[in-house]
Formats: C-alpha cells, sequence, structure tokens
C-alpha cells in the first residue's frame, strides 16, 4: 500500500511524498491536536515545491503585484492542489479497510499562535523530507523552505519511508536577520523545547497586518526568500 500511496501522489504532482511514524511524538500531537489526532500512529506528508520564480521576488514585497503574485500561486492554487491530493490518498487508504483522516494544507485553530490541528512541518521531518530551521520552516535539500505541506493521517501499518534529517543550518542565521519584525531567536531547532523559545508568533502577526494595510496582502514570506538552500536552486 505505501509504495501505491507514493505513486499515486507523485502522479497527482506531488514534489515530496514520505510515510512518518510518529510514534515518537505521539505526546507533541496530543498536546496540539488533541486525544482523537494522537489515536493515528502514521503520517503520508506531501509537499509541492513553490514556483522560484514568485518567491525570488519577494525582497520586493512593498509591491503590491508581487504579494497578490505570492498569494495567489505561493499560498491559494498550491493549497488547493495539496487538498485534493491528500483526499485521494485518504480515499485510498480507506477503501483498504483503514482510517485516514486529511489534514488541509491551512488549518488553523489558534490564529494567535500559528497553530493548527497537526503540524505538517513534523510529519514531513518524521519522514525524512527536511529539517527544522531558524525559521521554524521545513527546510528540505533540494528547494529549502520554498514548499507547502499536507498531511493524511492514518492508522494502517505503512511502511516509514526514512528519519530525521540532521539539521544543516549550521552557523547560517540569514532568515533571522531578514525578519522585518525580529520574529526568530535564532535558536536552533531542539526537539523537547516550546516553539515560543524560537519563534514569537505575536511579532509576525503584527508585520503581517502591517502588510495587509500597505499592499492589500497580509504576507511576508522573506524568510523563504533568503535561505541559500533554496536559493542555490
Amino acid at each position: 500500500m505505501s509504495e501505491k500511496l507514493l505513486a499515486r501522489a507523485r502522479e497527482l504532482g506531488a514534489t515530496f511524498v514520505g510515510v512518518a511514524d510518529l510514534t515518537p511524538a505521539l505526546e507533541e500531537v496530543r498536546c496540539q491536536g488533541g486525544s482523537l489526532i494522537s489515536n493515528y500512529q502514521r503520517a503520508v506528508s506531501v509537499g509541492i515545491a513553490l514556483p522560484s520564480a514568485i518567491i525570488d521576488y519577494l525582497e520586493s514585497q512593498h509591491d503590491p503585484m508581487v504579494m497578490l503574485n505570492y498569494r495567489h500561486h505561493g499560498y491559494d492554487v498550491i493549497n488547493a492542489r495539496l487538498d485534493n491530493l491528500v483526499s485521494v490518498l485518504a480515499g485510498m487508504i480507506q477503501a483498504e479497510g483503514y482510517r485516514a483522516l486529511p489534514v488541509a494544507a491551512s488549518q488553523t485553530l489558534a490564529q494567535d499562535k500559528h497553530l493548527g490541528l497537526f503540524s505538517h512541518k513534523l510529519a514531513a521531518h518524521l519522514a525524512g523530507l527536511g529539517w527544522i530551521g531558524r525559521s521554524c520552516l521545513l527546510v528540505t535539500p533540494q528547494v529549502g523552505p520554498r514548499a507547502r505541506w499536507a498531511t493524511v493521517l492514518t492508522d494502517a501499518p505503512l511502511d516509514p519511508t526514512g528519519t530525521s534529517i540532521e539539521q544543516k543550518c549550521k552557523d547560517c542565521r540569514l532568515c533571522v536577520d531578514i525578519c522585518p519584525s525580529k520574529a526568530f531567536s535564532g535558536r536552533p531547532f531542539v526537539p523537547s523545547e516550546p516553539r515560543k523559545l524560537r519563534f514569537d508568533t505575536a511579532k509576525c502577526k503584527a508585520h503581517q497586518v502591517r502588510m495587509k494595510g500597505e499592499v492589500g496582502v497580509g504576507l511576508c514570506g522573506l524568510c523563504l526568500y533568503v535561505c541559500p538552500y533554496g536559493r542555490s536552486r
């Protein structure tokens, strides 16, 4: 079943796809999404790379056309593609007699904390697709953080596709330094530490509100733009 799911995801346009064993992180999963979510011990992680030509212009984030294009193709279009992908994969798993819960690409339960029902980055990290950078984004070796993610949670006994990739940011602080709101502390990712030690969501949200007032789009994306793992490709 694992091979069929991965092959189907790629046929539907996934740039990245993998299976994560959530067992080591079930307490973290429960704390974020509740006990019902923590009943699933496998996650199918699906990612689609963002158009680099759009991300490369984000340095000019005060240009309304740049940000409108980023919102449309970097969020609206990609999120819809991801949601369709995980819906199809969930249907395939269910047809085999197992439970499958598709988690939308954009799903926020707590606006003030930027938290959703489940962490797509966690699933991708555990599936061996990338590591968590100082920007708190999932960084892939292929396109850096220039990708968006969705997940299918399931109780199907799928074979994990990999193990967590060791953090490769080393001493790089480009995402920390470029952040207009200084929302990142610069601390490297440590699984046992709360995200608030690395990322101030209130500062990030405040900048998005300012951008909404200035250009009509409450987004930023400079941490995606500046990452060397994305820019060198």
